[in-house]
Protein backbone atom coordinates (compact mmCIF):
# COMPACT_ATOMS: atom_id res chain seq x y z
CA UNK A 1 0.00 0.00 0.00
CA UNK A 2 2.78 2.36 0.92
CA UNK A 3 4.60 1.76 -2.63
CA UNK A 4 1.23 2.09 -4.32
CA UNK A 5 1.15 6.17 -2.67
CA UNK A 6 4.57 6.96 -3.27
CA UNK A 7 5.06 7.94 -7.08
CA UNK A 8 1.85 10.37 -5.76
CA UNK A 9 3.43 11.29 -2.84
CA UNK A 10 6.64 12.28 -5.43
CA UNK A 11 4.32 13.82 -7.73
CA UNK A 12 3.11 16.31 -5.05
CA UNK A 13 6.57 17.19 -4.16
CA UNK A 14 8.01 17.73 -7.25
CA UNK A 15 4.94 19.46 -9.04
CA UNK A 16 2.94 20.78 -5.85
CA UNK A 17 5.17 23.28 -4.48
CA UNK A 18 5.72 24.66 -8.64
CA UNK A 19 1.71 24.84 -9.36
CA UNK A 20 0.57 26.31 -6.04
CA UNK A 21 4.00 28.57 -6.02
CA UNK A 22 3.15 30.02 -9.58
CA UNK A 23 0.06 30.66 -8.37
CA UNK A 24 0.62 32.95 -5.14
CA UNK A 25 2.78 34.36 -7.34
CA UNK A 26 0.90 35.32 -10.20
CA UNK A 27 -2.17 36.75 -7.94
CA UNK A 28 -0.09 39.24 -6.08
CA UNK A 29 1.36 40.62 -9.74
CA UNK A 30 -2.30 41.34 -10.71
CA UNK A 31 -2.82 42.93 -7.44
CA UNK A 32 -4.16 40.62 -5.31
CA UNK A 33 -2.70 39.90 -1.84
CA UNK A 34 -4.92 40.59 1.10
CA UNK A 35 -2.36 40.43 3.51
CA UNK A 36 -0.72 43.52 2.31
CA UNK A 37 -4.18 44.75 1.39
CA UNK A 38 -4.60 44.22 -2.28
CA UNK A 39 -8.31 42.46 -2.47
CA UNK A 40 -8.94 43.75 -5.67
CA UNK A 41 -7.42 42.56 -9.02
CA UNK A 42 -5.21 45.21 -10.83
CA UNK A 43 -1.86 46.15 -13.07
CA UNK A 44 -0.01 48.69 -11.01
CA UNK A 45 1.91 46.03 -10.43
CA UNK A 46 2.86 45.77 -13.92
CA UNK A 47 3.08 49.18 -14.47
CA UNK A 48 5.47 49.78 -11.64
CA UNK A 49 7.73 46.93 -13.30
CA UNK A 50 8.29 48.39 -16.82
CA UNK A 51 8.37 52.51 -15.52
CA UNK A 52 11.10 51.01 -12.98
CA UNK A 53 14.47 52.66 -14.01
CA UNK A 54 16.99 49.88 -16.59
CA UNK A 55 14.08 47.72 -16.68
CA UNK A 56 14.35 47.34 -20.63
CA UNK A 57 18.11 46.63 -20.14
CA UNK A 58 17.60 44.43 -17.10
CA UNK A 59 15.28 42.15 -20.16
CA UNK A 60 18.08 42.24 -22.73
CA UNK A 61 20.58 40.78 -20.07
CA UNK A 62 17.88 38.19 -19.06
CA UNK A 63 17.64 37.00 -22.64
CA UNK A 64 20.60 37.75 -23.90
CA UNK A 65 22.92 36.20 -21.19
CA UNK A 66 20.42 32.94 -21.19
CA UNK A 67 20.08 32.44 -24.78
CA UNK A 68 23.98 32.83 -25.24
CA UNK A 69 25.09 30.42 -22.24
CA UNK A 70 22.46 27.64 -23.48
CA UNK A 71 23.80 27.97 -27.22
CA UNK A 72 27.57 28.42 -26.49
CA UNK A 73 27.31 25.31 -23.77
CA UNK A 74 25.76 22.80 -25.89
CA UNK A 75 27.87 23.93 -28.56
CA UNK A 76 31.21 23.73 -26.66
CA UNK A 77 29.79 20.33 -25.14
CA UNK A 78 29.22 18.92 -28.18
CA UNK A 79 32.71 20.02 -29.75
CA UNK A 80 34.23 18.34 -26.42
CA UNK A 81 32.73 15.06 -26.95
CA UNK A 82 32.84 14.87 -30.99
CA UNK A 83 36.92 15.07 -30.30
CA UNK A 84 37.33 13.20 -27.30
CA UNK A 85 34.93 10.29 -29.16
CA UNK A 86 37.88 8.91 -31.12
CA UNK A 87 40.35 9.62 -28.41
CA UNK A 88 41.59 7.64 -25.43
CA UNK A 89 41.04 9.18 -22.10
CA UNK A 90 37.21 9.34 -21.83
CA UNK A 91 37.37 8.31 -18.30
CA UNK A 92 40.46 10.50 -17.26
CA UNK A 93 38.29 13.00 -18.77
CA UNK A 94 35.09 12.51 -16.81
CA UNK A 95 37.15 12.31 -13.74
CA UNK A 96 38.86 15.64 -14.30
CA UNK A 97 35.37 17.53 -14.37
CA UNK A 98 33.99 16.07 -11.33
CA UNK A 99 35.20 18.94 -8.94
CA UNK A 100 33.36 21.44 -11.07
CA UNK A 101 30.36 19.60 -11.24
CA UNK A 102 30.44 19.49 -7.84
CA UNK A 103 31.18 22.70 -7.28
CA UNK A 104 27.91 25.09 -6.61
CA UNK A 105 27.74 27.39 -9.25
CA UNK A 106 28.32 30.57 -6.45
CA UNK A 107 31.21 28.82 -6.00
CA UNK A 108 32.57 28.51 -9.07
CA UNK A 109 31.74 32.32 -10.09
CA UNK A 110 33.56 33.02 -6.79
CA UNK A 111 36.86 31.56 -8.34
CA UNK A 112 36.58 32.67 -11.66
CA UNK A 113 35.59 36.39 -10.32
CA UNK A 114 39.12 35.46 -8.24
CA UNK A 115 41.02 34.60 -11.65
CA UNK A 116 39.20 37.23 -14.25
CA UNK A 117 38.77 40.33 -12.34
CA UNK A 118 41.18 43.39 -12.93
CA UNK A 119 43.28 42.80 -9.87
CA UNK A 120 42.74 38.65 -10.14
CA UNK A 121 45.41 35.80 -10.98
CA UNK A 122 45.33 35.64 -14.54
CA UNK A 123 46.47 39.55 -14.97
CA UNK A 124 48.89 38.95 -11.67
CA UNK A 125 50.19 35.77 -13.49
CA UNK A 126 51.17 38.59 -17.13
CA UNK A 127 52.01 41.05 -14.78
CA UNK A 128 54.31 43.14 -15.25
CA UNK A 129 56.08 41.04 -17.84
CA UNK A 130 53.60 40.98 -20.13
CA UNK A 131 50.93 43.82 -19.76
CA UNK A 132 53.65 46.45 -17.86
CA UNK A 133 50.99 46.92 -15.24
CA UNK A 134 52.21 47.89 -11.52
CA UNK A 135 48.44 48.32 -10.29
CA UNK A 136 45.46 47.08 -11.43
CA UNK A 137 44.55 48.40 -14.46
CA UNK A 138 41.23 50.92 -13.75
CA UNK A 139 39.41 50.40 -17.49
CA UNK A 140 39.46 46.91 -17.97
CA UNK A 141 35.96 46.20 -16.64
CA UNK A 142 36.13 42.11 -17.06
CA UNK A 143 33.69 41.33 -13.98
CA UNK A 144 30.51 43.28 -13.64
CA UNK A 145 30.16 44.55 -17.50
CA UNK A 146 27.15 46.07 -18.69
CA UNK A 147 26.38 43.46 -21.21
CA UNK A 148 26.41 40.38 -19.34
CA UNK A 149 29.57 38.64 -20.70
CA UNK A 150 30.77 37.65 -17.28
CA UNK A 151 27.68 35.72 -16.45
CA UNK A 152 28.11 33.86 -19.75
CA UNK A 153 31.40 32.85 -18.83
CA UNK A 154 31.13 31.91 -14.96
CA UNK A 155 27.93 30.05 -15.96
CA UNK A 156 29.84 28.23 -18.88
CA UNK A 157 32.31 26.91 -16.34
CA UNK A 158 29.83 24.51 -15.32
CA UNK A 159 26.98 24.08 -17.99
CA UNK A 160 29.64 22.83 -20.34
CA UNK A 161 30.61 20.19 -18.07
CA UNK A 162 26.79 19.43 -16.77
CA UNK A 163 25.84 18.94 -21.04
CA UNK A 164 29.02 17.07 -21.65
CA UNK A 165 28.10 14.31 -18.89
CA UNK A 166 24.54 14.27 -20.16
CA UNK A 167 25.98 13.69 -23.83
CA UNK A 168 28.52 11.05 -22.31
CA UNK A 169 25.35 9.64 -20.59
CA UNK A 170 23.08 9.72 -23.78
CA UNK A 171 25.58 7.91 -25.77
CA UNK A 172 25.35 4.51 -23.71
CA UNK A 173 21.49 4.26 -25.54
CA UNK A 174 22.77 5.19 -29.28
CA UNK A 175 25.06 2.60 -31.23
CA UNK A 176 27.61 5.23 -31.68
CA UNK A 177 30.46 3.06 -32.98
CA UNK A 178 28.25 1.73 -35.57
CA UNK A 179 26.90 5.11 -36.28
CA UNK A 180 30.77 6.58 -36.48
CA UNK A 181 31.81 3.49 -38.46
CA UNK A 182 29.02 4.02 -41.04
CA UNK A 183 30.14 7.92 -41.45
CA UNK A 184 33.98 7.25 -41.82
CA UNK A 185 33.25 4.10 -44.51
CA UNK A 186 31.24 7.05 -46.58
CA UNK A 187 34.61 9.21 -46.07
CA UNK A 188 34.20 11.92 -43.69
CA UNK A 189 35.87 12.27 -40.38
CA UNK A 190 36.27 10.88 -37.12
CA UNK A 191 35.20 14.57 -35.48
CA UNK A 192 32.18 15.44 -38.73
CA UNK A 193 30.62 11.84 -38.12
CA UNK A 194 30.49 12.74 -34.60
CA UNK A 195 28.96 16.33 -35.09
CA UNK A 196 27.06 15.07 -37.98
CA UNK A 197 25.58 11.73 -37.29
CA UNK A 198 26.07 11.23 -33.95
CA UNK A 199 25.19 13.75 -32.35
CA UNK A 200 21.49 14.14 -33.86
CA UNK A 201 20.87 10.94 -32.27
CA UNK A 202 22.11 12.16 -28.57
CA UNK A 203 20.05 15.24 -29.20
CA UNK A 204 16.98 13.63 -28.84
CA UNK A 205 17.99 12.21 -25.41
CA UNK A 206 19.66 15.91 -23.71
CA UNK A 207 17.00 17.96 -25.02
CA UNK A 208 15.12 18.41 -21.13
CA UNK A 209 18.58 18.99 -19.51
CA UNK A 210 19.17 21.30 -22.30
CA UNK A 211 15.94 22.83 -21.31
CA UNK A 212 16.95 22.75 -17.50
CA UNK A 213 20.14 25.05 -18.50
CA UNK A 214 18.30 27.43 -20.49
CA UNK A 215 15.65 28.35 -17.74
CA UNK A 216 18.14 28.30 -14.86
CA UNK A 217 20.48 30.64 -17.01
CA UNK A 218 17.78 33.06 -17.88
CA UNK A 219 16.92 33.29 -14.15
CA UNK A 220 20.08 32.33 -12.20
CA UNK A 221 20.40 35.19 -9.36
CA UNK A 222 23.11 34.52 -7.11
CA UNK A 223 26.05 34.03 -10.05
CA UNK A 224 23.92 37.37 -11.56
CA UNK A 225 24.66 38.38 -7.84
CA UNK A 226 28.34 37.77 -7.75
CA UNK A 227 29.64 38.57 -11.56
CA UNK A 228 27.31 40.15 -13.35
CA UNK A 229 26.22 43.93 -13.21
CA UNK A 230 24.33 45.88 -10.67
CA UNK A 231 22.73 48.95 -11.83
CA UNK A 232 20.36 47.45 -13.53
CA UNK A 233 20.75 43.82 -12.80
CA UNK A 234 19.26 40.57 -14.78
CA UNK A 235 15.63 40.76 -13.74
CA UNK A 236 15.29 37.42 -11.64
CA UNK A 237 17.87 39.87 -9.51
CA UNK A 238 15.44 42.91 -9.58
CA UNK A 239 12.57 40.21 -8.25
CA UNK A 240 14.77 39.21 -5.60
CA UNK A 241 15.72 42.76 -4.45
CA UNK A 242 12.32 43.37 -4.29
CA UNK A 243 11.09 40.72 -2.65
CA UNK A 244 13.54 40.72 -0.38
CA UNK A 245 13.52 44.48 0.47
CA UNK A 246 11.64 46.87 3.30
CA UNK A 247 9.23 48.37 1.23
CA UNK A 248 6.16 46.07 0.65
CA UNK A 249 4.63 47.92 -1.74
CA UNK A 250 7.40 46.70 -3.90
CA UNK A 251 6.15 42.54 -3.43
CA UNK A 252 3.75 43.67 -6.55
CA UNK A 253 5.90 44.73 -9.53
CA UNK A 254 8.45 42.12 -7.48
CA UNK A 255 5.86 39.34 -8.46
CA UNK A 256 5.12 40.42 -11.73
CA UNK A 257 8.92 40.46 -13.02
CA UNK A 258 8.46 36.83 -11.60
CA UNK A 259 5.40 35.98 -13.64
CA UNK A 260 7.91 37.59 -16.79
CA UNK A 261 10.32 35.39 -16.07
CA UNK A 262 8.67 32.98 -16.04
CA UNK A 263 7.06 34.06 -18.88
CA UNK A 264 10.34 34.83 -20.78
CA UNK A 265 11.32 31.09 -20.17
CA UNK A 266 8.35 29.86 -21.71
CA UNK A 267 8.99 31.67 -24.83
CA UNK A 268 12.50 30.78 -24.84
CA UNK A 269 11.67 27.16 -24.72
CA UNK A 270 9.25 27.24 -27.50
CA UNK A 271 11.68 29.50 -29.94
CA UNK A 272 14.39 26.93 -29.60
CA UNK A 273 11.80 24.08 -30.23
CA UNK A 274 10.57 25.92 -33.30
CA UNK A 275 14.39 26.27 -34.13
CA UNK A 276 14.83 22.87 -33.73
CA UNK A 277 13.50 21.74 -37.56
CA UNK A 278 15.29 23.88 -39.45
CA UNK A 279 18.30 22.71 -37.98
CA UNK A 280 17.58 19.15 -38.08
CA UNK A 281 16.08 20.40 -41.88
CA UNK A 282 19.37 21.60 -42.76
CA UNK A 283 21.52 18.61 -41.32
CA UNK A 284 19.67 16.30 -43.52
CA UNK A 285 20.28 18.44 -46.73
CA UNK A 286 23.77 18.51 -45.71
CA UNK A 287 24.05 14.46 -45.39
CA UNK A 288 22.44 14.09 -48.10
CA UNK A 289 24.35 16.16 -50.55
CA UNK A 290 27.05 13.75 -49.78
CA UNK A 291 29.38 16.60 -48.61
CA UNK A 292 32.95 15.56 -47.73
CA UNK A 293 33.72 18.96 -46.12
CA UNK A 294 36.12 18.88 -43.52
CA UNK A 295 34.02 22.35 -41.64
CA UNK A 296 31.94 20.54 -39.39
CA UNK A 297 34.93 18.47 -37.90
CA UNK A 298 37.31 21.51 -37.52
CA UNK A 299 34.34 23.35 -35.61
CA UNK A 300 33.68 20.57 -33.54
CA UNK A 301 37.97 20.14 -33.14
CA UNK A 302 37.88 24.08 -32.18
CA UNK A 303 34.89 24.23 -30.13
CA UNK A 304 36.61 21.18 -28.17
CA UNK A 305 39.50 22.88 -27.56
CA UNK A 306 38.16 25.94 -26.27
CA UNK A 307 35.27 23.59 -24.09
CA UNK A 308 38.95 22.10 -22.93
CA UNK A 309 39.80 25.32 -21.81
CA UNK A 310 37.25 26.42 -19.99
CA UNK A 311 37.72 23.26 -17.79
CA UNK A 312 41.41 24.24 -17.34
CA UNK A 313 40.09 28.06 -15.93
CA UNK A 314 37.66 25.98 -14.07
CA UNK A 315 39.88 24.08 -12.18
CA UNK A 316 42.02 27.67 -11.67
CA UNK A 317 38.96 29.03 -10.85
CA UNK A 318 38.80 26.87 -7.39
CA UNK A 319 42.26 26.41 -7.06
CA UNK A 320 42.13 30.58 -6.85
CA UNK A 321 39.90 30.29 -3.93
CA UNK A 322 42.10 27.98 -2.02
CA UNK A 323 45.48 30.37 -2.26
CA UNK A 324 43.24 33.27 -1.39
CA UNK A 325 42.11 31.30 1.87
CA UNK A 326 45.60 30.64 3.05
CA UNK A 327 46.99 33.87 1.91
CA UNK A 328 48.78 36.38 3.86
CA UNK A 329 49.80 39.53 2.18
CA UNK A 330 49.40 39.34 -1.54
CA UNK A 331 50.43 42.66 -3.18
CA UNK A 332 49.60 43.11 -7.00
CA UNK A 333 51.14 42.37 -9.06
CA UNK A 334 52.52 39.22 -7.12
CA UNK A 335 51.71 35.89 -9.14
CA UNK A 336 51.29 34.36 -5.67
CA UNK A 337 50.89 35.22 -1.85
CA UNK A 338 53.80 37.35 -0.37
CA UNK A 339 53.75 34.70 2.92
CA UNK A 340 50.82 31.92 3.56
CA UNK A 341 48.72 31.64 7.03
CA UNK A 342 46.57 29.22 8.63
CA UNK A 343 45.00 32.65 10.35
CA UNK A 344 41.79 32.82 8.96
CA UNK A 345 40.95 29.25 9.05
CA UNK A 346 42.09 29.08 12.74
CA UNK A 347 39.91 32.53 13.34
CA UNK A 348 36.99 31.22 11.48
CA UNK A 349 36.48 27.80 12.13
CA UNK A 350 33.60 28.53 14.60
CA UNK A 351 31.90 30.26 12.54
CA UNK A 352 32.61 28.03 9.29
CA UNK A 353 32.03 24.88 11.23
CA UNK A 354 28.32 26.08 11.79
CA UNK A 355 27.73 26.78 8.36
CA UNK A 356 29.13 23.94 7.21
CA UNK A 357 27.05 22.00 9.52
CA UNK A 358 24.02 23.47 9.05
CA UNK A 359 24.36 23.12 4.93
CA UNK A 360 25.14 19.57 5.55
CA UNK A 361 22.42 18.97 7.80
CA UNK A 362 20.11 19.92 5.68
CA UNK A 363 21.29 18.44 2.48
CA UNK A 364 21.43 15.26 4.28
CA UNK A 365 18.13 15.15 5.68
CA UNK A 366 16.90 16.39 1.99
CA UNK A 367 19.13 13.45 0.34
CA UNK A 368 17.53 11.14 2.73
CA UNK A 369 14.10 11.76 1.74
CA UNK A 370 14.42 12.23 -1.89
CA UNK A 371 16.66 8.19 -1.67
CA UNK A 372 13.18 7.01 0.09
CA UNK A 373 11.01 8.32 -2.15
CA UNK A 374 12.85 7.59 -5.46
CA UNK A 375 13.63 3.67 -4.80
CA UNK A 376 9.72 3.28 -3.46
CA UNK A 377 8.94 4.54 -6.90
CA UNK A 378 11.04 2.81 -9.01
CA UNK A 379 10.48 -0.56 -6.77
CA UNK A 380 6.80 0.12 -7.32
CA UNK A 381 7.46 0.48 -11.29
CA UNK A 382 9.13 -2.96 -11.37
CA UNK A 383 6.15 -4.38 -8.81
CA UNK A 384 3.88 -3.69 -10.97
CA UNK A 385 4.98 -3.56 -14.86
CA UNK A 386 4.59 0.34 -14.78
CA UNK A 387 6.32 2.51 -17.32
CA UNK A 388 6.78 6.23 -17.03
CA UNK A 389 5.80 7.86 -20.30
CA UNK A 390 7.12 11.09 -21.55
CA UNK A 391 4.93 13.39 -19.48
CA UNK A 392 6.40 11.86 -15.78
CA UNK A 393 9.57 12.97 -17.09
CA UNK A 394 8.63 16.30 -18.03
CA UNK A 395 6.68 16.36 -14.55
CA UNK A 396 10.54 15.46 -13.18
CA UNK A 397 11.75 18.22 -14.86
CA UNK A 398 9.46 20.66 -13.92
CA UNK A 399 11.39 21.85 -11.26
CA UNK A 400 14.52 22.63 -12.75
CA UNK A 401 12.58 23.76 -15.86
CA UNK A 402 10.31 27.11 -14.38
CA UNK A 403 12.58 29.56 -12.78
CA UNK A 404 12.83 29.17 -9.04
CA UNK A 405 11.72 32.80 -8.37
CA UNK A 406 8.65 32.43 -10.04
CA UNK A 407 7.81 29.88 -7.76
CA UNK A 408 9.68 30.48 -4.77
CA UNK A 409 7.89 33.64 -3.43
CA UNK A 410 4.96 32.02 -3.61
CA UNK A 411 5.94 28.92 -1.93
CA UNK A 412 7.23 31.41 1.10
CA UNK A 413 3.58 32.60 0.94
CA UNK A 414 2.11 29.27 1.60
CA UNK A 415 4.90 28.45 4.54
CA UNK A 416 3.76 31.45 5.86
CA UNK A 417 0.28 31.05 6.39
CA UNK A 418 1.22 27.11 7.49
CA UNK A 419 3.68 28.86 10.25
CA UNK A 420 6.62 27.17 9.26
CA UNK A 421 8.53 30.12 7.37
CA UNK A 422 11.94 30.58 8.38
CA UNK A 423 12.69 27.38 9.93
CA UNK A 424 14.96 24.44 8.83
CA UNK A 425 12.16 21.95 7.63
CA UNK A 426 11.01 24.67 5.33
CA UNK A 427 14.67 24.54 3.94
CA UNK A 428 14.69 21.03 3.73
CA UNK A 429 11.52 20.99 1.87
CA UNK A 430 12.61 23.20 -0.51
CA UNK A 431 15.44 21.84 -1.07
CA UNK A 432 14.06 18.57 -1.56
CA UNK A 433 11.80 20.18 -4.51
CA UNK A 434 15.51 20.32 -6.40
CA UNK A 435 17.08 17.34 -5.01
CA UNK A 436 14.36 14.91 -6.00
CA UNK A 437 14.54 15.20 -9.51
CA UNK A 438 18.33 14.94 -9.68
CA UNK A 439 18.49 11.42 -7.28
CA UNK A 440 15.42 10.13 -9.28
CA UNK A 441 17.19 10.48 -12.43
CA UNK A 442 20.67 9.29 -11.25
CA UNK A 443 19.31 6.66 -10.06
CA UNK A 444 16.74 5.11 -12.29
CA UNK A 445 18.34 3.50 -15.04
CA UNK A 446 20.74 2.02 -12.55
CA UNK A 447 17.69 0.80 -11.26
CA UNK A 448 15.74 -0.71 -14.03
CA UNK A 449 18.74 -2.47 -15.67
CA UNK A 450 18.81 -4.40 -12.32
CA UNK A 451 19.60 -8.08 -13.99
CA UNK A 452 15.84 -9.57 -12.64
CA UNK A 453 17.17 -13.16 -12.15
CA UNK A 454 18.71 -12.01 -9.11
CA UNK A 455 15.30 -11.05 -7.73
CA UNK A 456 13.64 -14.55 -9.53
CA UNK A 457 16.44 -16.57 -7.77
CA UNK A 458 16.38 -15.05 -4.59
CA UNK A 459 12.23 -15.57 -4.60
CA UNK A 460 12.98 -19.22 -5.25
CA UNK A 461 14.31 -19.89 -2.36
CA UNK A 462 11.66 -18.43 -0.68
CA UNK A 463 12.64 -14.68 0.24
CA UNK A 464 9.79 -12.51 0.03
CA UNK A 465 9.48 -9.37 -1.98
CA UNK A 466 10.41 -6.82 0.89
CA UNK A 467 13.62 -9.36 1.83
CA UNK A 468 14.65 -9.50 -2.03
CA UNK A 469 14.68 -5.66 -1.77
CA UNK A 470 16.68 -5.27 1.30
CA UNK A 471 19.32 -7.92 1.38
CA UNK A 472 19.10 -8.52 -2.83
CA UNK A 473 18.59 -5.43 -4.31
CA UNK A 474 20.03 -2.55 -2.31
CA UNK A 475 23.76 -4.28 -1.88
CA UNK A 476 23.80 -4.57 -5.81
CA UNK A 477 22.89 -1.20 -6.08
CA UNK A 478 24.86 0.67 -3.14
CA UNK A 479 26.97 2.03 -5.44
CA UNK A 480 24.37 3.94 -7.78
CA UNK A 481 22.60 4.66 -4.80
CA UNK A 482 25.37 6.51 -3.01
CA UNK A 483 26.16 8.23 -6.14
CA UNK A 484 23.03 9.37 -6.43
CA UNK A 485 23.04 10.59 -2.51
CA UNK A 486 26.05 12.38 -3.49
CA UNK A 487 24.57 13.92 -6.59
CA UNK A 488 21.22 15.19 -4.67
CA UNK A 489 23.56 16.28 -1.89
CA UNK A 490 26.03 18.93 -3.89
CA UNK A 491 22.37 20.20 -5.67
CA UNK A 492 21.35 20.76 -2.03
CA UNK A 493 24.32 22.70 -1.20
CA UNK A 494 24.18 25.11 -4.14
CA UNK A 495 20.89 26.30 -3.54
CA UNK A 496 20.68 29.91 -3.09
CA UNK A 497 17.30 31.51 -3.59
CA UNK A 498 15.17 28.43 -1.72
CA UNK A 499 17.14 28.51 1.42
CA UNK A 500 16.97 32.52 1.08
CA UNK A 501 12.59 32.41 0.66
CA UNK A 502 12.49 29.53 2.72
CA UNK A 503 14.58 30.53 5.57
CA UNK A 504 13.20 33.90 5.73
CA UNK A 505 16.93 34.95 6.39
CA UNK A 506 16.87 33.11 9.45
CA UNK A 507 18.98 29.60 8.49
CA UNK A 508 22.46 30.70 7.05
CA UNK A 509 24.18 28.34 4.66
CA UNK A 510 27.77 28.59 3.30
CA UNK A 511 26.10 29.43 0.01
CA UNK A 512 23.75 32.21 1.20
CA UNK A 513 27.21 33.75 3.59
CA UNK A 514 29.08 33.69 0.33
CA UNK A 515 26.88 35.43 -1.91
CA UNK A 516 26.48 37.80 1.12
CA UNK A 517 30.30 38.48 1.48
CA UNK A 518 30.86 38.83 -2.41
CA UNK A 519 29.66 42.28 -2.11
CA UNK A 520 32.54 43.27 -0.15
CA UNK A 521 33.87 41.04 1.99
CA UNK A 522 37.37 40.04 2.67
CA UNK A 523 38.76 38.15 -0.12
CA UNK A 524 40.27 35.49 2.16
CA UNK A 525 37.50 34.51 4.21
CA UNK A 526 35.28 34.35 0.89
CA UNK A 527 37.86 32.01 -0.40
CA UNK A 528 37.49 29.84 2.89
CA UNK A 529 33.72 29.44 2.52
CA UNK A 530 34.22 29.50 -1.19
CA UNK A 531 36.24 26.15 -0.62
CA UNK A 532 34.04 24.42 2.22
CA UNK A 533 31.13 24.77 -0.37
CA UNK A 534 33.03 22.59 -3.10
CA UNK A 535 35.08 20.35 -0.32
CA UNK A 536 31.82 18.84 0.82
CA UNK A 537 30.06 17.98 -2.30
CA UNK A 538 33.51 16.66 -3.11
CA UNK A 539 33.71 14.63 0.18
CA UNK A 540 30.12 13.13 -0.42
CA UNK A 541 31.54 12.05 -4.10
CA UNK A 542 34.63 10.11 -2.47
CA UNK A 543 32.69 8.49 0.32
CA UNK A 544 29.76 7.72 -2.64
CA UNK A 545 32.87 5.84 -4.50
CA UNK A 546 35.11 4.79 -0.96
CA UNK A 547 32.37 2.75 0.79
CA UNK A 548 31.11 0.50 -1.95
CA UNK A 549 34.76 -0.11 -2.77
CA UNK A 550 35.90 -1.38 0.77
CA UNK A 551 32.45 -2.57 2.13
CA UNK A 552 32.57 -5.06 -1.07
CA UNK A 553 36.44 -5.80 -0.68
CA UNK A 554 36.63 -8.99 0.78
CA UNK A 555 34.11 -10.35 -1.60
CA UNK A 556 36.37 -9.43 -4.76
CA UNK A 557 39.94 -11.35 -3.00
CA UNK A 558 37.54 -14.38 -2.72
CA UNK A 559 37.17 -14.20 -6.54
Amino acid sequence: MLLRLAPAATLAVLAGPVVLGLAFTLLPAFGFLPALGGTAFSLDGWRMLFAAPGFATALALTVGTGLATTLLALILAAGLCAAAAHRPGMARLRRLIVPLLASPPSGVALGFAFLAMPSGWLVRLLSPWATGWEVPPTDLVTVGDPYGASIVAALLLKEVPYLALMLFAASATVPVERLTAAARALGRGPATAWATVVFPQLYRQVRLPIFAVLAFSMSVVDVAIIVGPGNPPPLAVLATRWFQGYDLALYHPAAAAATLQFLLVVLAILLWLALERPAAALNRRWLARGSRSRVPGTAAEVAGALAGLLIVLGLLSLLAMLIWSFAGSWRFPAALPDHWQLAVWQGEAGGAAVLAGTSAGIGLAAVAIALVLTLACLENEQRHGLHPGVAVLWLIYLPLIVPQIAFLFGVQVLLIHAGLDGTPAAVVWAHLVFVLPFVFLSLADAYRALDPRYAMTAAAMGAGRWRIFLVVKLPLLARPILVAAAVGFAVSIAQYLPTLFAGAGRVATLTTEAVTLSSGGDRRILGLVAVLQTALPLAAYGLALAIPFLAFRRFRSMA
